[in-house]
């Protein structure tokens, strides 16, 4: 992949979770939270009352710093993966209007990771 889309992608990435991840720690949010109904608040709330969304939080802002910083970003974004499967299947099971933003996580998730396929060889090996 070319040097200047990747850093495009990778900073694209990190913004997008960094983003997100800082509206899950501002009390009440800056970006307009749609209205989950049924099973779909049920699990949000349950994750909130839970704490696990604060953990997610941190993760999301430290994974986006790290990759706009491009310090430990390979890391990072193999670990965003998981946070990405589960925002894109909590989205296609229980949220289907709101998949969107999930999809372009995914994909610029694994557009990253394909990135930095040199730095796994080791890993796969």
């Amino acid at each position: 992949m070319n040097s200047k889309i990747f850093m495009v992608l990778r900073i694209l990435l990190g913004l997008f979770v960094l983003m997100f991840g800082a509206n899950k720690l501002v009390p009440g949010g800056f970006l307009p939270m749609p209205e989950l109904s049924g099973d779909a608040g049920a699990y949000f709330g349950a994750l909130s009352n839970s704490k696990t969304l604060l953990l997610v939080a941190i993760v999301e802002v430290i994974a986006g710093l790290a990759l706009i910083f491009n310090k430990f970003g390979a890391l990072m974004a193999l670990i965003l993966m998981s946070v990405s499967v589960n925002a894109f299947l909590f989205h296609a099971v229980l949220d289907p209007d709101g998949i969107g933003g999930s999809v372009v996580l995914i994909i610029l998730n694994v557009a990253v990771l394909y990135g930095y396929r040199e730095k796994y060889k080791a890993l796969l090996n």
